[in-house]
């Protein structure tokens, strides 16, 4: 049997590698302090109600170790006799009351300055879709072109799937970034297309709700140029975890020649809606949004999940009538998984992925829908 001897120089080695493995991860436990000074604010609430919370359980574990070893019935200590005590009631009511009284000052002051989105400089509208996120950057004059994309998870399969070696950033890139400018009060407009999710960005002490028919607000001011990442903090579904968000910030000058670039490109799109795709082009161009996109539930061969997420290879919806095929990928399925992806593609890659799916899988209809249709369908449907 170890000696006590032994044993408390093994609890103090065993303590003195837990306190180095501690300084080693740097705290990782702890919220970050972040980039932004209401993500400081916020940090500074945080530790400051921590220590006085230590402070308090100090105080009263303390005087309960004290009484323990001090009163106990060996050293012949006797219980009171009394029942109650109105000045001990008042003292141990006040003491809690004044405790709160002095939390609540600094919580109030960071609460009112997070709820504060007023004075905006940039307004975006932030919706949640399973799974990914849509960013509509709000315009001051209609005539200008929107600028609106949606942001997706760009790891690929075969890192998820294990096939490849994970990069760095394992399910936290996407292929369009949220890009907003430093030094600017930028307001975000939350809401969701569908069920519940939470934009999330640690390094912005940002977490909000985004809930269907529901505006939720919030705003940041970024200082320094740099890419913060996060994720959905709200359990939205299978592809959960594979919603991503990456927010890069720029210095205003370079933001205001990201947003041109980004007008320039709408415009193109709206103009390339006119054009006419050949067979090889919404081939190629349709299997990667189908990678993107479809890939997950309906599988690589297009075999799906039954009986939750239905095969394509063979099915009539894929090979029938192309109006239904169209009809599936512009509107969804009520009460299914199928999302509607009518808001969430353009006439270009909706018709380019609605001719891969009717020609890919063994399909082969030979039919070649052209997004002067699909627009069309939609607007009807508008």
């Amino acid at each position: 049997m170890l000696s006590k001897a032994k044993l408390w120089l093994g609890l103090a080695l065993s303590t003195l590698m837990f306190w180095s493995a501690g300084l080693q991860a740097a705290w990782e436990l702890n919220m970050p302090r972040g980039v932004t000074q209401m993500s400081r604010d916020t940090y500074g609430l945080h530790m400051t109600i921590f220590w006085w919370v230590v402070a308090i359980g100090v105080v009263v574990f303390g005087a309960m170790l004290w009484s323990i070893i001090h009163h106990r019935k060996s050293k012949g200590a006797k219980p009171a006799t009394f029942h109650e005590s109105t000045k001990v009631e008042i003292v141990w009511t006040l003491i809690p009351f004044l405790i709160l009284i002095m939390m609540a000052i600094p919580a109030t002051r960071v609460l009112t300055a997070a709820y504060d989105t007023g004075d905006s400089e940039l307004d975006i509208q932030i919706t949640g879709y399973q799974w990914r996120w849509e960013y509509t950057y709000m315009r001051e004059d209609m005539n200008e072109e929107e600028v609106s994309f949606f942001s997706i998870l760009s790891t690929s399969r075969e890192e998820i799937d294990n096939s490849i070696e994970k990069s760095e950033n394992y399910l936290l890139d996407v292929d369009r970034p949220m890009v907003i400018p430093t030094d600017t009060k930028v307001r975000f407009l939350m809401t969701s297309a569908d069920v519940l999710h939470a934009w999330w960005v640690p390094d912005f002490a940002i977490k909000k709700d985004t809930i269907p028919g529901f505006i939720n607000e919030t705003w940041v001011i970024v200082e320094e140029p740099g890419v913060y990442r996060g994720q959905c903090a709200e359990l939205c579904g299978m592809e959960h975890g594979f919603m991503p968000i990456v927010v890069h910030a720029l210095p205003p000058e370079e933001y205001d020649a990201w947003y041109a670039e980004q007008q320039q490109a709408a415009a193109e799109i709206r103009e390339l809606a006119n054009a006419e795709l050949s067979m090889e082009d919404a081939m190629a161009q349709g299997e990667q949004i189908y990678n993107q996109n479809c890939v997950a539930c309906h599988q690589a061969g297009g075999v799906g999940m039954p009986p939750v997420f239905p095969a394509i290879a063979g099915s009539e919806k894929a090979t029938g009538d192309r109006l239904v095929t169209m009809d599936t990928l512009v509107n969804g399925v009520d009460g299914t998984a199928m999302a509607a992806y009518g808001r969430q593609l353009n006439p270009i890659q909706l018709a380019a992925v609605i001719t891969f799916v009717r020609n890919a899988f063994g399909n082969d209809t030979g039919d070649l829908v052209q997004p002067t249709e699909v627009n069309a369908y939609i607007q009807e449907g508008q």
